[in-house]
């Protein structure tokens, strides 16, 4: 059997494209683990490519130019790229980089399947690259109706095309069955889903009809846009035991002036509301943010805003990044970028060090209180766990000691994947300690 390697870079949609695309051809390769080494030639190499900013454009084009390195050096046979850098610059690069044998875009995996010489079905089921996590992501959509002036997304990936319920509901169960326990809901925008298929913002109705899955316990919501928010995904996330209080909502700013030069469709008082209704409508929901410093237009008044905003609000979770010019967007094309680079880094330096004193308080008001955990590993006497406030890979984790009287004398490694009832001890800007109190199944 012919071997192949993928090597995913980018965000988790990335990642379920490229799980997605190895069950498509499971029985024509053996899959080689990425970053493990063969004493034989790997058959096929296939990239999934992130071009969203320049880091991640670079990252990528390192990766494949490394590729064909290794290549020449008789590790690869065939050398193929996908995924998002290919979509956006797929005209350029094949003169730019002869070496790679096949170049294919990110909005449709049917060619890719092609050319590795299998035919397409449609079959929901994934092959998932990290087995024996209890999380995964599950894509409810692709693209985006949205315009933002910062954002490359709608060029790459097109417009916004959501997955059926119902195969959304069997991808659901075959993850289940792999023993996957938490779902993390992701799209470009979540609250969008269903208005093409539908005709009406249907994510409350599909997150019941996901909670209805034998043996998902948590269902957790990410990338959702704030203007047009669904209300009833709040009472859902309310009244709901499954669908975690937790929400990933990136408002990128707060001053008008900036808002309106993102075309984001909401205004600081909108944003505000919004916030404040999540916080009314579900009790002690954990709110995740990001947001962007030195954006075109945006001045020292504007900035102080965002930091009055961000101690106002007092997100438990948030990330941030410094404006950078995307090719063929909206802001490219029509703001000027005249705010320094320097300048954009001390506002970025400011605001989180602003955001982890609001995280470390957040963090030690828990200190003393019981949760919920699901194990997500086990290493150095120590279970890895998160509750429902806190999300895989992007926020911190709740480290607790094994103690094998408190439970039940099971083997730590066997704990992955089950809930646990913890307290909390001890905390600081990013990670909670706790001691194990018992199962919670």
């Amino acid at each position: 059997m012919k071997t192949l390697q993928v090597i995913t870079l980018g965000c988790s949609k990335n990642t379920v494209d490229t799980e997605h695309l190895l069950y498509q051809v499971r029985n024509a390769y053996e899959i080689v683990p990425e970053g493990e080494e063969r004493d034989r030639v790997v058959d096929v190499l296939l990239i999934n490519t992130c071009g969203f900013i320049g880091d991640a454009k670079e990252e990528s084009v390192n990766a494949i130019l490394a590729a064909v390195a290794a290549k020449k050096e008789g590790r690869y046979g065939k050398l193929l790229v996908f995924g998002c850098l290919s979509e956006r610059y797929g005209r350029e690069l094949p003169d730019l980089i002869p070496e790679v044998d096949g170049w294919f875009g990110a909005r449709d995996l049917a060619p890719v399947i092609r050319a590795l010489g299998s035919e397409p079905t449609p079959d929901p089921r994934r092959v998932l690259t990290r087995p024996g996590l209890p999380y995964a992501f599950l894509k409810i959509s692709e693209g985006c109706d949205r315009h933002c002036s910062y954002c490359a997304i709608p060029l790459i990936r097109g417009r916004h095309r959501s997955v059926p319920m119902e195969t959304l509901v069997e991808e659901a169960e075959a993850l289940a069955a792999a023993g996957v326990r938490e779902l993390v809901i992701i799209a470009q925008d979540t609250t969008f889903y269903g208005l093409d298929l539908y005709k009406r913002r249907a994510l409350a109705e599909l997150l019941r009809r996901l909670s209805a899955v034998e043996g998902i316990e948590w269902l957790r919501i990410h990338y959702s846009y704030p203007a047009d928010f669904p209300e009833d995904v709040l009472e859902e996330m309310a009244a709901n035991p499954k669908v975690c209080r937790y929400m990933d909502i990136p408002l990128q700013h707060i001053a008008d002036n900036v808002l309106s030069k993102m075309r984001r469709g909401a205004d600081g008082a909108w944003t505000r509301d919004l916030i404040r209704r999540m916080r009314e409508k579900v009790t002690g929901v954990a709110l995740r943010t990001t947001l962007i410093v030195g954006h075109p237009g945006e001045n020292p008044k504007d900035f102080l805003e965002l930091m009055d905003f961000v101690r106002e609000a007092r997100f438990e979770r948030m990330g941030a990044f410094t404006y950078s010019e995307e090719e063929g967007t909206w802001g490219a094309e029509h703001l000027e970028d005249r705010i320094s680079p320097r300048t954009k880094r001390n506002r970025l330096d400011k605001l989180m060090l602003l955001q982890q004193e609001i995280s470390r308080s957040c963090n030690e008001a828990r200190v003393g209180t019981e949760v919920r955990v699901l194990v997500d590993s086990f290493t150095d006497g120590v279970l890895v766990c998160r509750s429902e406030f806190e999300s895989p890979e992007v926020d911190g984790e709740i480290l607790v000691r094994y103690d094998a009287g408190a439970l039940g004398g099971i083997e730590p490694h066997s704990l992955v994947g089950t809930f646990l009832k913890v307290r909390i001890v001890a905390a600081d800007a990013y990670d909670l300690t706790a001691d194990p109190i018992g199962l919670d199944e």
